[in-house]
């Protein structure tokens, strides 16, 4: 008996796999577009072959040090409007100090000339060891006392 109503269970599930394909009834074209492209809200620009503008005259300065972060750094910069002078200075990781010296103009671009002042320093590395700074906490507690009394059976005695 129940061998036949697997059987039957097999075939009914055999037949109904959708590896065939839609009856004619069930298939349909998919629909057709019914819109149109967007038209583009902009004109292509214009080709320009004006002589680039003149910039801005400027001069500025700024530099920071602080021994305590062990940073050290500056930047000077000036300009005329056409081209513009500079020179920035770093204190890097090794001790040495980092010098660039530049200049950028609309002709040349940006040209740089960097150095170093002083000579890499690579000293041993130190152990860590820190003091120990923790100590546990004594506990503060005590064992809590029992607030719970003895669960009172909810069913009777077992029948047969």
């Amino acid at each position: 008996m129940y061998t036949k109503i697997t059987l039957l269970c097999l075939a009914a599930v055999a037949l109904a796999r959708p590896d065939r394909p839609a009856p004619a009834g069930y298939g349909y074209a998919p629909p057709t577009p019914a819109y149109a492209p967007p038209q583009p809200s902009y004109s292509a620009p214009q080709p320009s072959y004006e002589k680039p503008e003149e910039g801005m005259p400027f001069d500025f300065e700024y530099a920071v040090k602080d021994d305590y972060k062990g940073l050290d750094f500056d930047h000077n910069s000036n300009s005329d409007g056409k081209v513009v002078n500079g020179q920035y200075r770093v204190l890097l990781p090794d001790g040495r100090t980092q010098i660039v010296t530049y200049t950028a103009d609309h002709h040349n671009g940006y040209q740089a000339e960097v150095t170093y002042e002083g000579e890499a320093q690579y000293p041993d590395p130190q152990p860590y060891n820190p003091a120990p700074s923790y100590s546990a906490p004594a506990p503060a507690y005590s064992a809590p006392a029992p607030t719970y009394e003895q669960p009172k059976p909810t069913y009777g005695a077992p029948r047969n």
